[in-house]
């Protein structure tokens, strides 16, 4: 049991400070992109997504890998889809592959979206990229970017039964047939390079540059972001509809 002395005065309690949310924001700009301040463009008909590092599977990898995780990607895709404010998807990739059934995933999800979509390989579009890279409705890649196409590969216990070459030999058909359906390559070519032989070091596999990879046609164009984001926007006007309610083509 306690007793109070009525002579001393309660105190009041200190108060916590107030964090300033201009100055949260600013740092969470630092930890984020690595600078105080970002171009703020306002509302903008266009979605910017980028396919970075090493697109992660069903298994988690390192925390020191840069990865794309597609439980964050096909959410982001279904809310593009479902926003009416949001007319075009513009998806630049820099990865080196990754998960075969993941990235086929993404690829499948923006192959299937209703709204224009411009693809644009800065760096690298290598392996599962690739029909990634090929998903949109246009694709674009950069002078100095590559992709590199070989086989399918597996990772970890391998069973050494027939049964194990026909689940890759199904696996593989089923990347060629997404890439050659949604590019201008035809499957004797894309079978080609993929198993090219001393072209890459330590791998079977061909590794095709910007203008190749146009040529092989693989790719659309090559170009940059201001190429890829004029495009975009060509195909968002041909998507509106016109005055009669038809949408042009």
């Amino acid at each position: 049991m306690t007793m109070e002395n009525p002579n001393l005065e309660q105190q009041p309690a200190p108060e916590t400070p107030k964090k300033d949310p201009k100055s949260s924001g600013i740092i969470e700009k630092i930890q984020e992109l690595g600078q105080t301040n970002v171009p703020d463009m306002g509302q903008s008909n266009i979605h910017c997504m980028t396919v970075v590092g090493q697109i992660e599977g069903h298994m988690q990898l390192p925390p020191q890998n840069k990865t794309t995780k597609y439980e964050h990607i096909i959410p982001q895709l279904v809310a593009i889809e479902q926003n009416p404010k949001i007319e075009g998807l513009l998806l630049i990739l820099n990865t080196v592959g990754g998960d075969v059934e993941a990235g086929l995933a993404i690829s499948e999800m923006v192959a299937s979206m209703s709204k224009p979509s411009v693809t644009l390989v800065l760096g690298g579009g290598h392996s599962i990229g690739v029909p990634i890279a090929v998903a949109a409705n246009y694709s674009f890649i950069a002078e100095t970017a590559t992709m590199t196409i070989h086989p399918v590969r597996l990772t970890g216990l391998v069973i050494g039964v027939p049964q194990t070459f026909e689940y890759l030999d199904k696996m593989q058909e089923r990347v060629i047939s997404f890439v050659t359906k949604n590019s201008s390559i035809s499957e004797e070519k894309f079978k080609e390079l993929m198993l090219s032989k001393g072209n890459l070091t330590r791998d079977i596999g061909t590794n095709v540059v910007g203008t190749d990879a146009v040529q092989y046609g693989l790719i659309n164009e090559v170009g940059g972001i201001g190429q890829a984001l004029k495009k975009l926007n060509e195909l968002i006007d041909q998507n509106k509809p016109s005055p009669e309610g038809d949408v042009v083509q």
